[in-house]
């Protein structure tokens, strides 16, 4: 039989709390993020190593067990063909067409929707339609409306008097109407980030403003403008990489991979990949992707100062 007293077994209170205490530690915080991190090297860090290393191999169909490790040979080759510069120009010029205009439509509907407007409520919600609908069904509506024929764009035109647009046979046209579907497509984004930041700005500096007689335009250069830049350059970042990456509208507007002039980098990234089998030359151009948005990315933010605090 045990002799001892149950009292001098049983931990004190004051005890009790000293062992808890002993969890919240100096290790303490890298436990709680330590689910997250294992996440983030499982989807994001072993990928991105993995799609690096597969850049430097010669993997394809032929070569898929076997690959051989050829180095920077894949980036050589990519950066003197001609096809990849004039690829890369032509995201360019997608890529900046579509964000002038998502964030010129946005900014200007968000002004609109933030003043006393009757209606507005039903207006927010018809704007936020484009964004809420499915990018592919989006895409696919407007190959219908673009269809040289029957589509609803050029029968409005010809009903004006002009003459219907070859959108899907001519590949100039077919892009253009590419970059339409993904304006279409991208404002309400930009509509809604500058809405809320707009709702945020303390009217005291308009009314401030008003009693100075400064104009509207005054007003929107050196108060609205400055005030929204914080909430602005993440979203144009954000709307940037996107526009760059964007594939569902390319392939569906152009009907697939049919004619290099529709084509952007990320398309030729998906051809190369899927449909020449060619995973090692297809890796080397997401990784210049990838550094390309990475540059872009980190030159916007520091030059637009968006990180910082408006003064």
């Amino acid at each position: 039989m045990n002799g001892n007293n149950p009292a001098t077994i049983a931990p004190s209170p004051k005890k009790k709390r000293k062992n808890m205490n002993l969890a919240v530690g100096p290790w303490t915080p890298y436990w709680y993020i330590l689910p997250a991190f294992i996440v983030m090297a499982l989807m994001v860090f072993y990928p991105l190593a993995y799609g690096i290393y597969l850049s430097m191999t010669d993997m394809s169909l032929a070569t898929f067990k076997n690959p051989n490790f050829i180095g920077l040979g894949n980036y050589a080759k990519l950066l003197h063909e001609t096809a990849f510069l004039r690829t890369f120009g032509r995201t360019i010029v997608w890529t900046m067409v579509n964000v002038f205009f998502h964030v010129t439509i946005g900014l200007f509907l968000a002004v609109l929707l933030n003043r006393k407007l009757p209606g507005k409520g039903i207006l927010r919600v018809l704007l936020i339609i484009p964004w809420a609908v499915p990018q592919y069904i989006v895409a696919l509506t407007w190959r219908g409306m673009l269809n040289n024929q029957f589509g609803a764009i050029n029968i409005f035109l010809q009903k004006i008097g002009f003459a219907a647009v070859p959108w899907l046979t001519n590949p100039s046209w077919t892009f253009i109407g590419a970059i339409l579907t993904n304006i279409w497509l991208g404002f309400p984004f930009m509509m809604m980030i500058s809405l809320g930041g707009l709702q945020s700005i303390d009217k005291e500096f308009y009314e401030a403003a008003e009693i100075d007689g400064a104009s509207g335009i005054q007003q929107f250069r050196n108060i609205t403008l400055p005030l929204l830049k914080p909430v602005l350059a993440p979203a144009i970042v954000l709307g940037t990489v996107w526009t760059f990456n964007m594939l569902n509208v390319i392939l569906i507007i152009a009907g697939g991979f049919g004619n290099e002039k529709t084509q952007i980098l990320v398309t030729e990234v998906y051809r190369l990949a899927f449909n020449f089998y060619r995973y090692g030359y297809a890796a080397a151009y997401s990784v210049v992707i990838f550094l390309i948005l990475l540059v872009f990315g980190m030159t916007f933010m520091k030059r637009s100062q968006g990180l910082e605090e408006v003064r």
